[in-house]
């Protein structure tokens, strides 16, 4: 017998939860507040020159205002599912959604470059706030195979919002025009985030607040710290180089701190930020190893694409952002069905969604090395849908498989962990593979580039076998449980 005890498989929602079709409802206004989140990463890209002619930012404040956001909303999860946890997930969410609304507003009216960048790293805070509530809500609103749907309608909403993120950036700046369209992208989540918050009010359930629970402020800072070596390394990557590795030290010592701190409070029972117990379930502890190991490769291989669609095709950033779609529609599309099949396939699913976008990738370099010059954008379209494919046949089915055995009464601090180590994974992806595809541009044209891409691929596929790897070992974990 297990020395521990282990939550039930398949908790179901909380009685005051709602129920039937308002449930879905309610799901939808989860996914709208979560689509505004995603979508102000991949819009703001456009944005930039645009923001860099009305404000006159240089490089490196244009670098800060993606950047800034990206850093903080991978800050918070953790903290963020503590707290929904502990106070309650809708008004945790409203809060999150609250913030948001203002601090979009304050983005939009940003004078200059400065405020812009500080208006961002508080609206990634608020972001951050948010998505551990939505994980959270899902399983305690869906129990069994309707879990695996919710979280495969999340999936969907999340590659139509990378999807669609450039496109509508591209159209709210042609609409207001180079000094107001910039704007826009900002202003368009103000009603968004107001009609969200009035829904959320009659439609989300509401968890009841513990109250009792002391805020872990020492093992949040500790955490925090670590989290922002590791993110501050990888957005620096490019301008300092190597030397940035430095960090690992301190990100070692701290985690190393942050793990006893947190082990003492879970063995005594004095309200950790984390319960490590939560690690005891193998499922758990699989998933987010997954996710690390996988995000690297599905975040830094659609970064590399539009650099070399731009630079080494010398397409333009909408004929860039028309060319990835393909990467995003395989992903959105693949994401809704692997939710349908999620809790009668399991594991398998998500190892076979690897391997997907492991062939995928694999043809991707083989058609940019190997393709004519002249039509490659359109060759591409079928490796990038199969890499899309791949990424949403796996990301909706780990977080589903990840969070089932988890008892709902944690959930947004299980959720809050998972998405931290999703966030690591992005920003390490986005430095190592960027950094592999730079480092192997030897001149200009298509076939330099696709070189590079191939380079970027295939230390993008060393991430994916490792991730393939976990996948198996808990696979065959899983079916030994079921044969003894």
């Amino acid at each position: 017998m297990s020395e521990h005890p282990r939550p039930a498989p398949e908790p179901g929602p909380v009685p005051d939860g709602p129920a039937g079709r308002e449930r879905w409802i309610a799901l939808a206004v989860c996914c709208s507040a979560l689509f505004m989140t995603l979508l102000d990463v991949s819009v703001t890209n456009v944005a930039l020159p645009s923001i860099a002619d009305a404000t006159g930012a240089g490089s490196s404040q244009l670098q800060w205002v993606v950047s800034g956001y990206t850093l903080s909303f991978g800050l918070v999860p953790v903290l963020a599912g503590r707290l929904g946890d502990d106070h309650g997930r809708r008004l945790m969410f409203q809060v999150g959604v609250g913030g948001f609304v203002v601090t979009s507003a304050l983005s939009g009216l940003a004078p200059n470059a400065e405020v812009l960048i500080a208006a961002r790293v508080l609206q990634g805070v608020a972001g951050g706030l948010i998505n551990p509530q939505v994980s959270g809500l899902i399983q305690q609103m869906f129990s069994g195979r309707e879990r695996g749907r919710a979280f495969g309608v999340l999936g969907t909403n999340v590659g139509l919002a990378t999807a669609l993120g450039p496109l509508v950036g591209g159209a709210l700046i042609a609409l207001g025009g180079p000094d107001l369209g910039w704007r826009l992208v900002f202003f368009v989540n103000v009603p968004v985030g107001i009609v969200v918050m009035l829904l959320s009010r009659r439609l989300l359930p509401v968890t009841p607040s513990t109250g009792s629970h002391r805020l872990d402020l020492l093992g949040s800072l500790t955490l925090g710290l670590a989290t922002f070596s590791v993110l501050i390394a990888a957005i620096e990557y490019d301008a300092v180089g190597p030397l940035v590795l430095a960090l690992a030290v301190p990100v070692l010592v701290l985690l190393g701190l942050f793990v006893r701190r947190e082990a003492r409070l879970t063995r005594t029972r004095k309200d950790p930020l984390i319960d490590l117990r939560l690690f005891r379930v193998p499922s758990y502890t699989s998933g987010v190893v997954l996710a690390l190991l996988f995000f690297p490769a599905q975040a830094g291989l659609p970064l590399v694409m539009a650099l070399y669609f731009q630079r080494g095709l010398g397409y333009t950033a909408l004929q860039s952002a028309l060319g990835v779609t393909a990467f995003a529609l395989g992903s959105a599309t693949s994401a809704l069905l692997a939710g349908r099949v999620v809790h009668r396939v399991g594991r398998p699913l998500v190892v076979g969604a690897a391997s997907t976008f492991a062939v995928g990738a694999v043809a991707l370099a083989l058609v940019a090395r190997t393709g004519p010059t002249e039509h490659v954008g359109l060759l591409l379209f079928a490796p990038l849908f199969v890499m899309g494919a791949g990424s949403g046949g796996l990301i909706t089915p780990n977080q589903a498989l990840t969070l089932m055995e988890v008892d709902p009464v944690a959930g947004s601090t299980a959720g809050g962990v998972l998405q931290t180590a999703q966030r690591i994974g992005l920003a390490v992806g986005q430095a190592v593979i960027g950094a592999t595809f730079l480092a192997a541009v030897a001149g200009p044209g298509a076939s330099s580039y696709g070189t590079a891409l191939t380079a970027a691929v295939a230390a993008a596929l060393v991430f994916v076998a490792a991730a393939i790897g976990v996948g198996v070992l808990d696979l065959v974990r899983t079916r030994r449980r079921a044969s003894s």
